[in-house]
């Protein structure tokens, strides 16, 4: 199985009274698949699943389920905490609802990297889905050097990495050269997307996909085709955005955006998250403004449907 295309992470919405917003989640879903993405992330770090209750999660994870299920796209789960054992249970609850498991490096902990090497082992041993490890060094404390990288994508059950490093430094081009054909590398740092699409990467992972899914599709569909200097333009643009977007802590201004956009009832974060701040908000819709809507005859249209899960 390999993970190709554009793979959204869906915010989790909120109602004006901080209840979750089942319907409004099951639109933004139908809309991100109906506008290019390939599939869905559900409970990835953008859908603050820390701070949802355990009813909330498995509902969150029934609505997406249940769109791709329609759809017949992929779903992505969110998946994991610093304890091994407790990650292992979480696994254990998964079912074939989803096509397979985000999981992330441990944090906070900061174990050795054998020792990350030994909890993902531990996790794909008994996983009932495939696994993407989440490898996000900002927010867990902990850089993993090429030949762990390397070293994961060789543990069986392991597909594919999301790779959030914050930058395209010497163990991302050695991932890059030497990763197994079978090991997929989906970019999961939107302001660092196209230079890891340039470099091979089979997809992303993409947070700001959610304000404007076409635009993100057509540069991974542009990267993989071939359309260099189309790729290399749009790359440039999509990069302001998403910096607008992430000028405050994710997801507030995206979520800021799309409540602006009447997609969602309301901004709403929960603490400690604060709602986004009106200028962050303003510019963040400005950005936007430079892309043409979706569906409109200027609109990136092309490749739409052709980034595919393979089996």
């Amino acid at each position: 199985m390999t993970l190709e295309g554009l793979f959204v992470p869906l915010i989790t919405p909120f109602a004006a009274d901080g209840t979750l917003a089942a319907d409004a989640l099951e639109r933004l879903a139908h809309e991100v698949l109906e506008d290019g993405a390939t599939g869905l992330v559900a409970l990835g770090t953008t859908g603050e699943p820390a701070t949802l209750t355990d009813a909330e999660r498995a509902q969150v994870v029934a609505v997406c389920a249940r769109v791709c299920r329609e759809r017949e796209a992929p779903l992505i789960v969110g998946v994991g905490t610093n304890s091994t054992a407790t990650s292992v249970a979480a696994l254990a609850d998964l079912d074939r609802r989803c096509t397979a498991a985000l999981t992330v490096v441990p944090y906070y902990t900061r174990p050795t990297e054998a020792g990350v090497l030994a909890h993902f082992r531990a996790l794909a041993e008994v996983a009932p889905v495939p696994l993407i490890v989440y490898h996000v060094p900002y927010r867990t404390g902990l850089s993993l050097g090429a030949g762990t990288l390397l070293a994961l994508a060789d543990l069986p059950g392991v597909i594919g990495l999301k790779h959030a490093a914050g930058a395209i430094d010497d163990a991302t081009i050695e991932l890059m050269s030497a990763r197994p054909a079978d090991f997929a590398v989906l970019a999961g740092d939107d302001r660092f997307a196209a230079p890891l699409l340039a470099l091979g990467a089979s997809g992303a992972i993409a947070a700001s996909a959610a304000v404007r899914t076409s635009a993100y599709a057509a540069l991974v569909t542009a990267w993989r085709d071939g359309s260099v200097a189309a790729a290399r333009s749009l790359g440039h643009r999509l990069a302001a955005l998403s910096a607008a977007l992430f000028a405050e802590p994710n997801p507030t201004v995206i979520k800021a955006v799309l409540a602006a956009q009447g997609r969602i009832p309301s901004a709403a974060v929960r603490l400690p998250l604060l709602p986004a701040s009106d200028a962050a908000t303003r510019a963040a819709l400005a950005a936007l403004a430079e892309f043409p809507a979706p569906g409109t005859a200027d609109d990136w249209c092309y490749g739409h449907g052709g980034a595919t899960l393979k089996r």
